[in-house]
């Protein structure tokens, strides 16, 4: 199982995923967001955070600047009350007579005393009525259509708007008709009449949350997301249930978008980076007898294959783990593996699972333990990937197995503590992290983790010791010194954070030339950003780690949130897009599509109504 150790203190209160060599991506992001709000998306006075639960919204402080006229008060307050008694079908006392010319004497609408009365208004009945008249008249008739609507006798209700409508077209009246088409189900009807609505009032919220309620049943979610967005923004973020629309639709669209993109993705490998951690999560063993170097085998063998893809991984370059895993496929192709068979399965099964493809990945490992019931790796991976694809009862039962096999092997203790680890058991984890050192006290990653678990049950001193301990018997091991850093960003310590961060940089480049670990370098823009807001550095140290291995997804998300913070949204939409390219499971896809989606909605609402962002810059922030 792949080290669960966090790639970022930003993400100490978010387990790994169970394959992962680091932290889900996006529940990184999602956490950095949540504990910091620092990093946020920023148009016009308008923030957004999309976290794994849809987006949480915020709004810049600042003077306010009114760019239209807002409706009076008493408007505002005439509006509502038509609104509930759409809702309800109560006639309300008007105050609309009051405000309109009194008809002349004798006049037809002056002659009608209740709805039964009123007169069949067509397009050619209502030339007969003054403008004062058809304003009263169609008064009259919206208060019988809320009648009818409130009795639910819809088709009447829609006639009586309608009449009304063609006296004096008001959006209420379209809103209204919409109400009741949206009570018919018929969807088409309601965007017609919602349009109609806000073509003559681009600011009626109710409308527009009436349109994109249409809109998501008619499978429009991209529309229907902005035009809760945009109803969100409108009423000051205080309507809960549109801010819970916006969340759904985000996920509704982004698995949506998702299955269509996985139906003809070809599988592919995440970066370097990620793959290099996840090999190195198991001890190192010197290659079985028969694959060393010293004996060359022809690569039109399946042990010639086999050997080529030994020496491919130890590059530990993304060129390297692409030639190995094609090594591997050909290797159990050509046959004639012998004793070396459930190695070969072992390996293919890795890079299957590390491509995302779960269920050939599954096959392979049990293929392994049924050549090899004693080869314990095989077990740990098994379980590594039933606890991804949700079943962990599985994932114990092949540690149980793989411990029965050899109950020495340091693997299994180190492995099934990510389990615990995972599942926030950290008292069992820190048990199964010390075995694990007794057993191997040269497995730096043991040491590592089990000072991150000491950190997360609160022992932060005894976890600075473990650190320390660490830095002086493996002095010369990056990793001690990057994760170390973490830990002190998380206090926020920044310098001496990133002074470890420059030492572990350092020694990536002396050790590690063709695979560098990237994952410093993004820790230092991290801190650099939490303490000195400075974007310029922090901007640079991302783009050399992409220079590195552009695959690595984090290096992608952390560019995304930094550019947004900036407000180059269109570039941040760019580096979205580049995360839903390099995701390697549906999940990561639905997490990455949502934010760019979301980026693309606040991009469109900017467009739509330019008078908006201004006009809520005088407001506070809310949540």
């Amino acid at each position: 199982m792949a080290p669960a150790i966090p790639t970022s203190p930003l993400a100490l209160g978010t387990p790994s995923a169970p394959i992962q060599a680091d932290p889900s991506l996006w529940d990184r992001i999602a956490t950095w967001v949540s504990e910091h709000k620092a990093v946020v998306y920023t148009i016009a006075g308008v923030a957004v955070v999309v976290t794994t639960a849809g987006a949480v919204y915020y709004v810049r402080s600042g003077p306010a600047q009114e760019t239209t006229p807002r409706p009076s008060k008493k408007e505002r307050r005439k509006r509502k009350q038509a609104e509930r008694d759409a809702e309800t079908g109560k006639a309300p006392a008007s105050t609309e007579k009051a405000e309109s010319p009194a008809p002349a004497a004798g006049s037809k609408a002056a002659s009608v005393d209740s709805a039964d009365e009123l007169p069949e208004i067509d397009e050619t009945t209502v030339l007969e009525y003054s403008d004062a008249e058809r304003k009263q008249l169609a008064q009259k008739l919206k208060e019988a259509g809320n009648k009818a609507y409130g009795d639910k006798d819809f088709e009447k209700a829609i006639g009586l708007y309608s009449q009304a409508i063609l006296c004096r077209p008001d959006p209420v009246y379209y809103s209204n008709r919409a109400a009741c088409h949206n009570a018919l189900s018929s969807w088409n009807k309601v965007v017609e009449d919602t349009t109609a609505a806000l073509n003559l009032d681009p600011e009626y919220v109710k409308a527009l949350n009436r349109r994109a309620n249409a809109y998501d049943h008619l499978g429009k979610y991209s529309e229907a997301l902005l035009d809760f967005t945009a109803s969100c923004i409108m009423d000051g973020f205080k309507n809960k249930q549109s801010a819970e629309s916006v969340e759904r639709l985000l996920k509704k669209f982004a698995e949506t978008k998702a299955k269509e993109i996985l139906q003809d993705k070809a599988p592919r490998l995440p970066s370097s980076t990620f793959v290099g951690n996840y090999i190195q999560s198991f001890r190192a063993k010197p290659r079985p007898e028969g694959l060393e170097d010293s004996e060359e085998l022809s690569e039109d063998t399946g042990l010639g294959q086999l050997q080529k893809g030994l020496k491919a991984l130890e590059s530990k370059t993304g060129p390297g783990y692409e030639e190995a895993a094609e090594a591997f496929d050909k290797a159990l192709e050509l046959g004639g593996l012998g004793e070396h068979a459930a190695y070969a399965y072992n390996l293919r099964g890795t890079f299957r699972c590390l491509k995302g493809k779960h269920e050939e990945a599954l096959a392979d490992l049990s293929k392994s333990v049924e050549l090899d019931p004693d080869m314990t790796q095989s077990y740990i991976k098994r379980a590594s990937m039933n606890l991804e694809l949700g079943d962990p009862d599985k994932a114990e039962e092949d540690f149980t197995t793989a411990l029965s096999k050899n109950d020495q092997d340091p693997d299994i203790y180190y492995h099934r503590a990510q389990l615990h680890f995972i599942k926030a058991e950290f008292a069992d984890a820190q048990k199964d992290y010390q075995k694990s050192i007794d057993l191997d006290r040269d497995f730096i990653f043991s040491h590592i983790q089990l000072g991150v678990t000491q950190y997360k049950m609160g022992s932060i001193a005894s976890s600075m010791s473990t650190f320390r301990r660490c830095m002086k018997n493996f002095e010369k091991t990056p990793d001690v010194y990057n994760y170390y850093g973490e830990l002190l960003l998380d206090q926020g310590k920044y310098q001496e954070a990133i002074e470890r961060f420059d030492t572990a940089i350092e020694l990536e480049r002396e050790t590690k030339p063709t695979g560098m670990n990237v994952l410093p370098l993004i820790n230092k823009s991290l801190a650099l950003f939490q303490w000195k807001q400075d974007f310029a550095e922090a901007e640079a140290l991302c783009k050399k780690a992409l220079i590195i291995d552009p695959e690595c997804d984090i290096a992608v998300a952390t560019m995304a949130q930094l550019l947004l913070q900036q407000g180059k949204v269109t570039e941040a939409l760019g580096y979205f897009e580049r995360a839903a390219e390099l995701a390697r499971t549906e999940g990561e896809l639905v997490n990455a599509l949502s934010y760019a989606e979301a980026t693309r909605t606040q991009i469109q609402v900017q467009e739509k109504y330019p008078k908006l962002a201004s006009k809520l810059q005088g407001m506070g922030p809310v949540g």
